[in-house]
């Protein structure tokens, strides 16, 4: 029997993105957006980084690994100096990352194929490739459809450590889907029902099928300030960062990467 729901839950308000797996409603109420710890528990929350790091090669195997092995990649990452001064992983981090990035895909290129493997994997009770779809060309900056271990590593700093400001920036780009500076409601609504198929029907409480549209139409509610039918970045950035609810789900974006 499906659980009584409360005419305002979690999956209708206006949230960036729900709570489709199992944060209770209740408690989510007054949880406000904290700074995120820099820790390997944190980070290994990332499926792309379980996926990475599972890929490692065993540590110590080979001198040169501490070093990245930096000659031996078609597409060198800049150094590993100047990742450390753009990303917030540390030196240990990187390397390790680095390690099973190259292990997965030896050309030094991610490719989208690659992205749907690894949540199809972490996500085997929904249908995970529309939103590896669109999460691929959200990090793939240079629109040629591959993604290099810097374009990586930046995307996933910014989104497991990055401030709020850079969360925000990047989410905005997520829902761009055409990159033409402005979030429509059909934009919206493909990010949410890819992100309700991937979290599947087994999901607790149990999602109704019109939740992605609800919480677009409450969404556009609360960002549209003008009605133009249109979200702008200043129009997103202004709202977001005045709603306790947005910016406590800037926090679940860790349990969909």
């Amino acid at each position: 029997r499906r659980p009584r729901r409360e005419p305002h839950s979690s999956e209708t308000d206006g949230s960036l993105l729900g709570d489709p797996a199992q944060t209770p409603s209740g408690k989510k109420e007054h949880v406000k957006w904290q700074k995120p710890r820099l820790t390997r528990k944190a980070l290994m929350k990332c499926c792309l980084v379980k996926r990475i790091l599972s890929s490692a090669a065993p540590q110590g195997s080979d001198s040169s690994d501490s070093d990245l092995e930096l000659s031996s990649v078609r597409h060198q990452p800049e150094g590993l100096d100047q990742l450390q001064a753009l990303t917030k992983f540390t030196k240990k981090e990187l390397q390790s990352l680095y390690r099973g990035f190259k292990n997965e895909c030896p050309s030094g290129l991610v490719d989208e194929d690659t992205f749907k493997l690894i949540y199809a994997q972490f996500f085997p009770q929904g249908d995970a490739t529309m939103y590896a779809h669109f999460l691929f060309n959200a990090f793939d900056v240079d629109r040629n459809g591959a993604i290099c271990f810097e374009d990586f590593v930046v995307g996933l700093s910014i989104l497991l450590r990055g401030t709020v400001h850079e969360k925000l920036n990047w989410a905005f780009n997520l829902y761009d889907i055409n990159k033409d500076g402005y979030i429509t409601k059909e934009e919206m609504l493909a990010i949410m029902k890819s992100i309700y198929d991937m979290m599947g029907r087994y999901t607790y409480p149990i999602l109704r099928d019109d939740a992605p549209i609800e919480h677009v139409e409450k969404f556009f509610q609360k960002m549209d300030r003008n009605r133009d039918g249109v979200v702008t970045i200043e129009e997103f950035l202004e709202t977001c960062q005045k709603d306790e609810n947005i910016m406590s789900s800037m926090q679940l974006f860790e349990n969909v990467i």
